[in-house]
């Protein structure tokens, strides 16, 4: 969905056209879901920043937030010591600064210097989705280097790395039980 934000009076804003996969909350937040492993909430009215996981937190999900923060208070649109972790397990929050002047909107710039983040961010996830995918696709269909059919394998009296007789306990050494 595309939106226009214009920054300043009416009489000289400029507007910037921003192409995001956003949605409005009931209570009026900004719901950003562009990015691969976050999920970007601009709350005007509690003046804050979230970042949530998507689906599972994993490291990928923490380095993004801290990207994402990182980028957002080297910007100064966030206070550096308010960034800390959510209310939700997995999340992130910062306070927004507050604009020095009537005619600045802190929301709007936010807005789009999240965009900006995502643009840098694109070719980052999607070559990660791109991994996954390639990844997942050699385990279901592998290739015939890579994959025996039934029956292809030899048969031998021991096979495999437990050999039978020898104990092992996490105290002592291996030890051989003759049977």
């Amino acid at each position: 969905m595309s939106i226009t934000v214009k920054i300043g009076d009416a009489a000289h804003a400029p507007s910037v056209t921003l192409e995001l996969d956003i949605r409005k909350s009931m209570n009026g937040d900004l719901m950003i879901f562009d990015h691969g492993d976050i999920d970007i909430i601009l709350s005007a009215s509690k003046n804050k920043v979230y970042a949530f996981p998507k689906e599972t937190i994993t490291d990928l999900v923490y380095g993004a937030q801290n990207r994402l923060f990182a980028f957002l208070r080297k910007k100064g649109l966030v206070i550096p010591e308010s960034i800390q972790g959510g209310a939700f397990y997995g999340s992130m929050e910062a306070m927004m600064e507050s604009a020095y002047s009537d005619k600045l909107n802190t929301s709007k710039m936010t807005l789009i210097n999240v965009s900006r983040f995502i643009e840098d961010e694109r070719p980052y996830f999607e070559s990660t989705e791109a991994i996954i995918s390639v990844s997942d696709d050699e385990l279901i269909h592998p290739d015939k280097e890579d994959s025996t059919e039934l029956g292809e394998v030899p048969q031998a009296v021991e096979k495999g790395s437990i050999r039978k007789g020898w104990v092992r306990d996490p105290y002592s050494l291996y030890y051989l039980y003759t049977i």
